[in-house]
């Protein structure tokens, strides 16, 4: 006999109760952001590779090592989808969006892919909520769509213990004035760099900030800070975005590491972060990217959003949500399927998760329903379908009576 099949390396089944953390997590997303004026969109799973090579920038992590790129049947270069905030972009253009009902604000929720080293909380496919403001240029743009992701936190239950941290990237003139401060500063130290930050030092010397190499940190910690070099327009836009978190109830501190490297990046950066999830601390980062749907063939359309991680965000939650608790429906002999079935109908119709047994005898469909975590069962005889009425029984208070079918239905679905 062959082995069983198993999931490939770094990907898993969603099943019962790590299913129900996942689509709790979705289906929370999708009403908070709804009650910002957010639609939600659905982008395919691959698009061609420059959707992603453009934005994430070919120095990245993510393109030189992670994506999942292939040729097709026709020659054109695809991509398994690493992050979703670029096809956004790309829709946005495609669509002919660009030039009406401005700003858009997107939601978004589904797989994502990376060919990393699986561990706690990170998967080669792996689940992304994501919000997305599209052509809005001010400062609230940026507090309210932290705040619907501080929101969903909450209505998650899971706020306590995570931080909002920010820092801003500055407009153009601050992110060239700061770019030539660090690669003088990093310039001194590329005897000590990492093979990985001597490239970025020639290519996007920002990205540096971002190592994960000890050597590069201890290096970095030393940096000058962005701050130093803002413009005051730049200053006064990080300080309206403050202002209106502070508005919003949204509490925040200061990180003067957080960083995008990417030129389509400015202003504000953001990550909310938790201790609660050991190395993997980050669980929804963001920020403003005004030049990225300029780099999907598009114009000059200002942006922010954020995206985080499912898994992550399912770890967190204290319990999963409970599975819903059927109502039984048992036929006892077969001259009773047929009323069976059309009481579970009735059920169904009135929006009672209902389960009808098919086959057994009383005893095992009663042995079922309990390992179903039924709430009640209604079971049909040959003396009831004589009166016209089945037998109610409660499985938590361990009652039973004699109901007509339609009284069933009004109790159960009350």
């Amino acid at each position: 006999m062959a082995s069983p099949l198993q999931p490939v390396r770094g990907t898993r089944d969603l099943i019962g109760e790590d299913f129900r953390r996942h689509h709790h997590v979705a289906e929370t997303a999708r009403r908070v952001t709804a009650l910002y004026g957010f639609e939600e969109w659905a982008t395919p799973i691959f698009e061609d590779t420059r959707v992603f090579a453009r934005s994430l920038g070919d120095t990245s992590d993510v393109v030189t090592k992670e994506m999942y790129t292939f040729t097709d049947r026709g020659g054109d270069s695809i991509t398994l989808r690493p992050e979703n905030t670029a096809g956004v972009c790309r829709a946005l253009v495609s669509n002919g969006l660009t030039q009406s009902n401005l700003p858009r604000k997107v939601f978004y929720a589904g797989p994502m892919f990376r060919y990393e080293r699986p561990q706690k909380g990170r998967y080669r496919q792996f689940h992304q909520i994501g919000a997305e403001i599209l052509g809005a240029a001010e400062p609230l743009a940026d507090a309210e769509v932290i705040a619907a992701g501080w929101d969903i936190l909450k209505a998650l239950s899971i706020a306590e213990g995570v931080v909002l941290e920010i820092n801003t990237l500055g407009d153009a003139e601050s992110r060239d004035a700061y770019r030539a401060a660090l690669v003088a500063y990093f310039t001194g130290h590329r005897e000590r760099l990492s093979e990985d930050s001597r490239v970025r030092l020639e290519k996007n010397p920002l990205r540096i900030l971002d190592s994960k190499d000890e050597g590069d940190k201890a290096i970095v910690a030393n940096a000058p800070p962005m701050k130093d070099y803002l413009t005051e327009a730049a200053s006064s836009f990080y300080a309206q975005v403050q202002s209106y978190l502070a508005r919003f109830g949204v509490p925040f501190r200061q990180n003067d590491r957080i960083v995008r490297g990417l030129d389509y990046y400015s202003h504000t950066a953001f990550e909310f972060v938790t201790d609660r999830l050991g190395a993997q601390g980050t669980v929804m980062a963001g920020g403003r990217y005004n030049g990225l749907v300029e780099e999907m063939g598009g114009p000059s359309t200002p942006s922010v959003g954020w995206a985080a991680g499912m898994e992550r965000l399912s770890m967190l939650l204290t319990e999963a949500p409970a599975a819903p608790r059927p109502v039984a429906v048992i036929p006892v002999g077969e001259a009773q399927e047929g009323a069976a079935l059309d009481l579970a109908q009735k059920l169904r119709a009135a929006g009672v998760v209902t389960e009808i047994g098919y086959k057994g005898n009383l005893k095992r469909r009663m042995e079922r329903a309990n390992r179903l975590s039924a709430r009640a069962a209604l079971i049909l005889g040959e003396e009831e379908a004589a009166k016209g009425v089945v037998q109610l029984r409660n499985l938590d208070a361990g009652t039973q009576e004699s109901v007509t079918p339609d009284e069933a239905v009004r109790r159960l679905s009350a």
